[in-house]
């Protein structure tokens, strides 16, 4: 329940305890036009784009300013009084105080008077600029000033092209000074490698001496840059934003599941990049640099046709060989090897999971998986697999107990106690050459993934699986947060979703199961 109300514009906008002016506008859909305020940092005031009139509750003096105004009887300036007009990003919410925002004429003309400022040295880049189309400098110019540039003078002229790191490039004619980037630095990453120098028109953003801008939230700084000062080496000049699309995706780096915005091109089916979408239960407004670089996956090292001992294959012919190779199964159950993967989605382990313990009688049930990784204590994680929980959850919710590790399959398989492999995935967190040789030599090993790995590589028979930005699909953090994603891309090649893969294979084999919709599945959701 809020702890208060304010009236913005003579609309009534609720707040909670510590909120400012802009922060309860902001959660209510209302945008108070801002550069320095960010959501998830804190609030310096120094862009002043945000300045609002404030009438105070009853009973408390109004803030205000002696000033000269025109008298047009006396044709004359007189003194007069004006509210003092306040930052709404630093203005703490009081209970029954009345904000102008829109509807202020002083609120207009300072407006106007910042906006001018800032573009006083700003060069005309527009045409160049990756940040063309969604400028909040553009939209504010439209909005709040609409005037020709007056100034005739030279402009100030700062660095441009100056490489910060192997991720960023700063243009400082660009740079606004509204600081965003140096409080990511200093309170997401914890490293404050970034400063400002010089004062006035000659500010410019600086990297610490001896150092470069390389820490995990690099691309964070860039995110947030609101006029592209700042761009990263990975998207500039890729791609112009009007042309792309996205989608709600989620983050397929490690297990910490980050909530992101997948840009993609429809007209050449390819991912641009990945932004944070905000999400305060996972990753707030931000996504670390691996995460952030990891869209590529999408159409990169794909196992974009089926294979067959080696040699492509037709997808149905595939998958008639497998049936072939899986003919014997029934005879030992105990003997069947079901591989889950802790990459592939929540229905794809389902489908697989309840064939094989319905259809297949299986009781040996393992996991594939990413090895672990580096974690920083932010966002990052050790587990490198976006759905290990949700493996978890599917062999729980079945009764299947804990799956095993690979390693234990790699043993088990060495002593002769496997005879035929059915495997959702390609990689491993083993010795990946023991993995391929002795998994090569079972009696038939179906491979079911989206990328090309060791497991792919020793698959009698490869079948290819669309990726997460392919379809939609069920992913668990280490949370325990089931989200889904939504298909951006086209499925490279002979590609399918992992679950009707599955049910195709299981229909070969004979087994009517009924699921024709992703909804048949109803994905179980792990828990914390």
């Amino acid at each position: 329940m809020a702890d208060g109300t304010i009236s913005l514009d003579g609309r009534p906008v609720p707040f909670d305890k510590g909120d400012t002016v802009i922060k309860a506008a902001y959660k209510a859909g209302i945008d108070i036009p801002h550069y320095c305020w960010h959501p998830g940092l804190s609030a310096p005031a120094n862009c002043r784009m945000c300045l609002v009139e404030i009438e105070p509750p009853p009973g408390r003096p109004a803030m205000t300013l002696d000033v000269l105004k025109w008298d047009a009887e006396k044709n004359d300036y007189a003194p007069a009084k004006k509210l003092k007009l306040q930052p709404a990003c630093q203005q703490p919410c009081a209970d029954g105080m009345s904000v102008k925002s829109d509807t202020s004429a002083e609120v207009a003309a300072a407006r106007s008077a910042v906006q001018e400022l800032l573009l006083l040295n700003h060069p005309v880049d527009c045409p160049i600029c990756d940040q063309a189309g969604e400028c909040t400098l553009q939209d504010y110019w439209l909005e709040h000033q609409s005037t020709k540039k007056r100034m005739t003078e030279e402009p100030v002229h700062k660095p441009k092209g100056v490489v910060f790191g192997d991720t960023i490039v700063y243009d400082g004619e660009r740079c606004i000074m509204c600081t965003r980037c140096i409080r990511v630095s200093d309170e997401v990453a914890k490293d404050p490698v970034l400063d400002m120098r010089e004062r006035g028109n000659r500010n410019e953003i600086v990297v610490s001496p001896g150092r470069k801008l390389d820490h995990n939230y690099s691309l964070m700084t860039e995110h947030v840059c609101p006029v592209v000062a700042l761009t990263s080496s990975h998207f500039r000049f890729k791609a112009r934003v009007w042309f792309l699309r996205s989608v709600q995706s989620v983050c397929q780096g490690c297990a910490t599941g980050c909530s992101a915005h997948l840009d993609y091109d429809p007209r050449d089916n390819t991912a641009y990049r990945y932004r944070p979408r905000d999400n305060d239960a996972i990753n707030g407004y931000w996504m670390c640099d691996a995460g952030m670089l990891s869209y590529p996956e999408a159409h990169e090292n794909r196992l974009a046709r089926a294979r067959v001992r080696g040699k492509d294959a037709d997808l149905l012919q595939a998958i008639d060989e497998a049936k072939k190779l899986l003919a014997k199964h029934a005879a030992d159950p105990s003997r069947i090897a079901i591989v889950l993967g802790a990459q592939h989605s929540s229905e794809d382990n389902q489908a697989l999971a309840r064939i094989a313990k319905t259809h297949l009688a299986a009781t040996r049930f393992y996991v594939s998986r990413r090895p672990n990784g580096k974690a920083d204590g932010v966002l990052m994680v050790e587990d490198k697999n976006s759905n290990a929980a949700g493996v978890a959850g599917v062999m729980r919710a079945l009764g299947l107990g804990e799956a095993g590790s690979l390693a234990a399959l790699l043993d088990d398989v060495a002593a002769d106690r496997i005879d035929f492999v059915i495997g959702l995935g390609a990689e491993v967190d083993c010795d990946a050459e023991r993995a391929t040789d002795l998994l090569s030599r079972v009696k038939g090993f179906v491979a079911i993934a989206t990328h090309e790995g060791p497991l792919t590589r020793a698959a009698h028979v490869a079948l290819p699986a669309a990726s997460w930005a392919e379809c939609a699909s069920t992913y668990v953090n280490q949370g325990g947060i089931a989200q889904t994603t939504e298909p951006a891309l086209s499925p490279r090649g002979d590609a399918h979703p992992g679950w009707q893969i599955v049910i195709s294979l299981a229909r070969a084999l004979g087994y009517d199961i009924g699921w024709k919709k992703r909804a048949d599945l109803k994905p179980v959701e792990a828990t914390p």
